[in-house]
């Protein structure tokens, strides 16, 4: 079985990867013994995850992949888009982050949001990206105990519960990340 490395030290981004990929070992940077903290200066989502995965290439020269993820609220103009992760601020949580978001959307009543990640893959030296988004909304208070970052308050269109309340199959099948991890599968699928 081939092995990636996937460019994450999250815990919850690892096992939700390994869960939806099946056809080749996904392996985390602890893994690998890569504990470097990779610093995400890029302002797209596109350029962080790209930081991460030549990072990770050019210190391992091993194929690899890398994410990077925002919810993009319309009400706040797209916040908070690329800094979602340290939207309270460096060194806070995500509780933290739910509740400045939910504080600024308490008047709002467009409630449009959506998810968007993109993956940076490094095969063989070569570049690929891979986006997947998902729409909803942003709920009024926080449901359900699963998934993690904003999952207890961003519902899918379509659905009447939130990330937090899906299993993380169900979460896979239309997340964001589930998006863009089918078309990377795809990818390497016509490659071997």
């Amino acid at each position: 079985m081939k092995k990636l490395i996937f460019a994450t030290h999250n815990p919850n981004k690892l096992i939700e990867i390994k869960s939806a990929v099946k056809s080749f070992e996904v392996v985390g940077l602890k893994e690998m013994g890569l504990h470097d903290d990779i610093a995400e200066t890029g302002i797209t989502l596109e350029e962080n995850a790209l930081i991460k995965s030549q990072y990770i290439y050019q210190k391992t020269g091993l194929s690899c992949f890398a994410d990077d993820t925002g919810l993009e609220v319309e009400a706040l103009g797209g916040k908070p888009g690329v800094y979602s992760a340290r939207y309270a601020g460096e060194h806070t949580t995500a509780e933290d982050n739910m509740k400045k978001l939910l504080s600024e959307m308490e008047s709002q009543k467009n409630r449009t949001a959506c998810f968007r990640t993109v993956i940076s893959l490094i095969l063989n030296g070569e570049e690929y990206f891979f986006e997947g988004q998902v729409v909803g909304e942003i709920l009024y208070q926080k449901t359900g105990f699963e998934g993690f970052g904003y999952d207890p308050i961003f519902k899918p269109n379509g659905y009447d519960q939130s990330f937090a309340e899906m299993t993380m199959n169900q979460k896979n099948e239309i997340s964001h990340r589930g998006v863009a991890v089918k078309k990377l599968i795809h990818f390497l699928s016509q490659r071997s």
